[in-house]
């Protein structure tokens, strides 16, 4: 298994970073993936926000005939079931943890800590922010599921603003499943907030708009 380090996109404005986001990136691609929808986010200035792009380990996926690619976890089956290695996806989930007490031991506060994942990497920020001990300031799980159904109730974690965005067309992820995942949460006692797109497994302007307005919210 090989890692790389993470992708960092420091402030814009040359300030120290006050706050930081924490972002994914989907099952075959790496923390780059991300970079190009960071200057399209207008967060507001005084938000001096530390982007943190995470590559995957390199792993043989089962479901892709055991070819190796950049993985969070070894997916085992494609059906609704959506069985997979959950060693591997708490490793990874420890390892987003390591990454959230590195930010904090720097000095942000870890209420203006926001961790997002998309597909693959949703599935893990679910995991990595649902059993984090401390607050934090949001979670935004883009076209995926909670693949951990065991996932603690909210406890401290009850404030925790989190959103959950699916394209109604997703031929990877149904739509169903995200929807199972946000539903799962809200029963536990999260508060979640469920938005879907016309979109496949994608990102679309509308959803750019409203990842943007909750940072701004959450980080404003």
């Amino acid at each position: 298994m090989t890692q790389q380090k993470e992708r960092i996109i420091e402030p814009s404005s040359g300030r120290p970073a006050n706050a930081c986001v924490l972002i994914l990136h989907g099952l075959g691609a790496d923390g780059h993936d991300f970079a190009p929808l960071i200057p399209q986010l207008d967060l507001p200035t005084g938000a001096d926000v530390r982007f943190i792009m995470p590559h995957a380990p390199s792993l043989a996926v089962t479901v892709n005939n055991g070819m190796i690619m950049p993985a969070w976890y070894d997916i085992l089956s494609a059906d609704l079931a959506r069985k997979v290695d959950t060693a591997q996806l708490a490793d990874s989930a420890a390892r987003i943890h390591r990454l959230l007490h590195e930010q904090i031991d720097r000095g942000i506060e870890s209420r203006r800590i926001i961790v997002a994942g998309f597909s693959q990497g949703g599935a893990v920020a679910y995991q990595a922010a649902l059993t984090f001990g401390r607050p934090l300031g949001g979670l935004l799980a883009m076209s995926t599921y909670l693949a951990d159904p065991e996932v603690p109730g909210p406890g401290e974690g009850a404030a925790l603003p989190i959103e959950a965005h699916h394209g109604t067309a997703d031929p990877v992820v149904p739509e169903s499943l995200g929807r199972q995942g946000a539903e799962a949460l809200r029963a536990l006692g999260y508060s979640v907030t469920y938005r879907t797109y016309d979109m496949a497994h994608a990102l679309c302007p509308a959803q750019i708009t409203d990842i943007s307005r909750f940072l701004r919210a959450q980080l404003g």
